[in-house]
């Protein structure tokens, strides 16, 4: 299809999850204009079709339509600023790492320019981009999703508006990405003990994919008894993964690792023993992690029958 029916896009920052995004486009057959700080990065996109603007004006001026992807919102304020009275009217919609606080930020000044705001976070991989199953969420101004909303669901099926307030994407992002790095570590870890034993890190791959399976099928029920406050009927307990952190220090020993790493989960467990949740569901450390510093109170189903029962 050509792209004379098709919204006309800019997108700004030219990284490979923005070129990615660039490309999604220009594959949708939207007209599609780019501009990096980096000039050469826009040849390839050129070659397949885009528009090359060598300013930021050009590239405001080119679109309704404006897709920030650069690497935080300061950045992206920093790239618009020389142009930023040409965001007047048009769509400005960001896809970046950032804070729920950063977002708040560039919100208020795309709105002081005039822009319409919609912040957005793209979860999986630039390969992924355009993708059915390709997730993609935003918070903002719900006018702009809705006119847009073909136009963005080119860069992924699964495309999901979460409300009005600038910084949920952001929000989002940051309490879903907080799984990964801890995962990924762990991974890292069990790849060099096997490393340690002369076998390779392929020959677990097929188990750990199962292992995150099963924690995949476990998040609704720890979401129910975090929402809840119920963690008196658990299927791991805290003192369970404690009585595990002695094997963690017996596996760094034998396959000289730098268990370091594991000192803060492990400190966490411990607080949340003082803290009365010993024999409590493993989803009982939100309620440590909203009080950081110590021990908090016992806060639960049964920790409220039982302050009831003694007052």
């Amino acid at each position: 299809m050509t792209g004379q029916h098709r919204t006309p896009v800019t997108v700004v920052g030219l990284g490979s999850m923005g070129s990615a995004l660039a490309e999604a486009f220009i594959d949708a057959g939207h007209p599609t204009t780019v501009w990096n700080r980096t000039p050469s990065k826009a040849t390839p996109l050129v070659s397949n079709g885009a528009v090359h603007a060598h300013t930021m004006d050009e590239a405001l001026a080119a679109s309704p339509l404006i897709i920030a992807c650069l690497t935080t919102y300061e950045n992206t304020m920093e790239a618009l600023e020389p142009a930023a009275a040409r965001l007047k009217g048009r769509a400005l919609v960001t896809l970046n790492s950032g804070s729920p606080a950063g977002a708040r930020q560039l919100a208020e000044w795309a709105l002081g320019h005039g822009a319409r705001y919609l912040g957005g976070a793209i979860k999986n991989v630039p390969s992924a981009v355009g993708a059915e199953n390709t997730l993609l969420y935003y918070g903002g101004d719900n006018s702009v999703f809705e006119e847009f909303a073909s136009t963005l669901r080119v860069l992924g099926g699964d495309t999901v508006y979460l409300g009005a307030d600038y910084d949920l994407a952001a929000l989002y992002e940051m309490a879903v990405g907080g799984t990964l790095l801890p995962a990924l570590v762990g991974f890292f870890q069990g790849a060099a003990a096997l490393q340690a034993r002369g076998l390779t890190t392929a020959s677990m791959v097929r188990f750990s994919v199962k292992w995150f399976e099963m924690i995949n099928s476990v998040l609704p029920v720890f979401a129910e008894e975090i929402d809840s406050g119920d963690y008196s009927k658990p299927a791991s307990s805290v003192n369970l993964f404690l009585a595990g952190a002695a094997h963690d220090e017996e596996l760094g020993k034998e396959a000289s690792l730098d268990m370091s790493w594991h000192k803060p989960f492990h400190d966490l467990l411990e607080r949340a023993v003082e803290a009365g949740h010993g024999d409590h569901s493993i989803s009982a450390l939100t309620e440590i992690l909203k009080n950081p510093g110590h021990t908090g109170q016992l806060h639960s189903v049964e920790g409220e029958a039982a302050a009831t029962a003694l007052a």
